[in-house]
């Protein structure tokens, strides 16, 4: 199989590359290609453990350059689309870069794959565009009902890749995750970003009352639902895909504190973003009774592993940190 992935030095992105040269999933993997803008998210060290092996292409460039797209693209069996803006702080205050990237660099992606016949399009998505909910899950028939940028960009990316489906009859697989948390994930993201604070010596800030509710699903997981998608997922058909641990931010605030031997003194509550989605919870009865996926890591046996990591690379962490500061 020859595999073309966007986003392919980003977090997600990163380890599904890994996992298919190092032979965690895929299937008789025979190329591996990355088109990566290496904006701030795409990082060259994600890729370092297996940049020399002969089956990888790195291309740095963007997913809405359709004539580069269209270039590099013949000859794969199918796109893994990652690339994506994806934090919604940001997206509140740098909106059209979230509308341009993620529904224009999808229509993009979608197009080339078409004109170079990539036989299938698995485009990655996120349980955000649901919107939020009190109780229950979301199967995948919930109409989308996003409430900040970042979630309106997937919900139009996501309605493109099944529109295309539909006027093309191209192979196109939505999935849609919940919370993903593992190593090499930017410390924007909460995990990072309070395990990294902590070893810094400063603060984690809280958002609001800290009872917003996740559900936290770790990145092999994510990857190894991926893999299932793309070897017997259907044309036309969307895929929850959860870790089966919600929690609330607190509590997994409070986790992380036990784990680095500090105490609630450390949080720091602060005003609540606009429009924070309360709760989100995905229903995976399709994909697990379809495909066989179940998640493998829990969060409270991966979570001080992860963790260690973060404390063991500071020479990863500490210039992105640097950076955005």
């Amino acid at each position: 199989m020859r595999y073309f992935v966007t986003g392919g030095a980003g977090f997600i992105g990163s380890h599904h590359v890994r996992g298919l040269l190092e032979g965690r999933w895929g299937s008789d993997v025979s190329r591996v290609t990355v088109l990566d803008a290496f904006t701030y998210a795409g990082n060259p060290d994600n890729l370092r453990s297996v940049i020399g092996d002969p089956r990888l292409d790195v291309v740095e460039g963007d997913i809405r350059d359709g004539d580069l797209a269209e270039r590099i693209l013949p000859g794969h069996d199918v796109v893994v689309h990652f690339a994506a803006e994806s934090h919604v702080d940001r997206s509140i205050g740098a909106g059209s870069e979230f509308v341009s990237t993620n529904i224009l660099g999808t229509q993009r992606m979608l197009e080339s794959a078409l004109v170079a016949d990539v036989p299938v399009f698995i485009h990655v998505s996120t349980d955000e565009v649901y919107g939020s909910l009190d109780e229950g899950s979301w199967d995948e028939n919930e109409p989308v009902s996003p409430n900040n940028p970042y979630a309106a960009s997937k919900a139009g990316s996501d309605l493109l890749a099944l529109a295309w489906h539909r006027i093309h009859g191209a192979d196109v697989r939505v999935t849609r995750s919940s919370n993903n948390f593992g190593t090499h994930q930017h410390p924007e993201k909460l995990i990072p970003r309070f395990v990294t604070n902590l070893l810094e010596g400063l603060d984690v800030p809280v958002y609001g009352d800290g009872l917003h509710r996740r559900d936290w699903l770790h990145v092999d997981d994510h990857c190894r639902a991926i893999d299932l998608v793309t070897s017997g997922g259907r044309a036309g058909e969307v895929y929850n895909i959860g870790g089966g641990t919600e929690l609330s931010n607190l509590e997994i605030t409070r986790m992380i504190l036990g784990f680095l031997g500090e105490d609630e003194n450390r949080i720091r509550h602060v005003a609540d973003r606009p429009g924070h989605d309360r709760r989100y919870s995905v229903d995976c009865s399709k994909i697990s009774g379809e495909l066989g996926y179940a998640p493998r890591e829990t969060l409270a046996d991966s979570l001080p592993s992860v963790v260690e990591w973060y404390r063991a690379h500071p020479d990863w962490w500490l210039p992105l940190k640097d950076a955005r500061r």
